[in-house]
């Protein structure tokens, strides 16, 4: 597979940014470990104790996807604040949120900042392993229950709808809630009742008439302006 870069890799290189050793070290053999047969790998190619490291060193290590933890005991900028900054330098960089913390507040920031999607600790390894990889292919990915909530506070604390929205199908605006939730292209065909390719042309419809690029800027879009239930 070829990355955004144009470099043909076999695995996915991932930076893991945590300020617990135990946990940091942790997550980077596992995710080192896994590579089914068949399945892309992971190689870690850094770690880094708190944001302003992973600033340092993000450049040279060159991942394709960021793990990102959003509270350091350190000084020094926040998880969000970090991943502001890493996608302003790099916007194909992708970046996981893994967290403690299910705060719809927290959740917000990170996705305002430009996070990929958000993972909560409590996940398994099997989910961490699947949430990285559909990272790496560009889906948004949320812990479930998380990105509803998100969606309420959102429109809690949103001035109102927007006039600007682009007007989008019936149907269009079904696969775009559901992109917002974090749902793969299979999964919202199954749901909706539809085939994989008619969902696929939905959303490069819905892409073109936001003037959007991929999934997870559908998925940011629909939760800044309100769009989904």
């Amino acid at each position: 597979m070829t990355d955004c870069r144009g470099d043909a890799r076999a695995v996915i290189r991932v930076m893991v940014v945590d300020d617990h050793p135990m946990w940091r070290d942790g997550v980077a053999r596992d995710l080192g470990e896994r590579g089914d047969l068949g399945e892309r790998g992971f190689e870690v190619v850094a770690t880094a104790v708190d944001g302003a490291a992973a600033l340092r060193i993000v450049a040279a290590a060159r991942p394709d996807v960021v793990l990102m933890d959003l509270h350091f005991g350190a000084k020094g900028p926040s998880g969000a604040e970090t991943t502001r900054c890493l996608i302003e330098s790099d916007p194909d960089l992708r970046v996981l949120v893994l967290s403690a913390s299910g705060a719809d507040a927290d959740v917000l920031a990170a996705i305002q900042a430009g996070a990929s999607g958000y993972l909560m600790k409590s996940a398994s390894l099997d989910e961490l392993v699947d949430a990285v990889r559909r990272t790496a292919e560009g889906d948004a990915v949320f812990t479930a229950g998380l990105a509803g909530l998100l969606l309420g506070e959102y429109r809690r604390i949103a001035r109102g709808p927007h006039d600007d929205v682009p007007h989008l199908t019936e149907r269009e605006t079904e696969v775009l809630r559901q992109v917002a939730t974090g749902h793969t292209a299979r999964q919202i065909a199954n749901a909706l009742v539809i085939s994989h390719r008619t969902v696929e042309n939905h959303v490069q419809s819905t892409l073109r008439k936001l003037q959007l690029h991929n999934r997870v800027e559908l998925a940011r879009y629909a939760i800044e302006h309100g769009l989904a239930q």
